[in-house]
């Protein structure tokens, strides 16, 4: 059984597009300090946010 979750696992990450993949990776290479945060919804990444901290010192 624990196969069978680990299948479904590996089958989930193949699906996501390689221009959201992309997009992540470009939010996270623009982030120097911060967040980067997906929302997911019905196993689906629908939205990328990005806090962004600004250091003084």
């Amino acid at each position: 059984m624990a196969n069978t979750k680990k299948n479904v696992s590996a089958v989930q990450q193949e699906v996501v597009p390689q221009a959201v993949m992309d997009q992540i990776e470009k939010v996270i290479n623009s982030t120097l300090h911060g967040s980067v945060t997906l929302i997911v919804q019905d196993s689906r990444i629908i939205q990328i946010e990005r806090v962004e901290k600004i250091r003084l010192c």
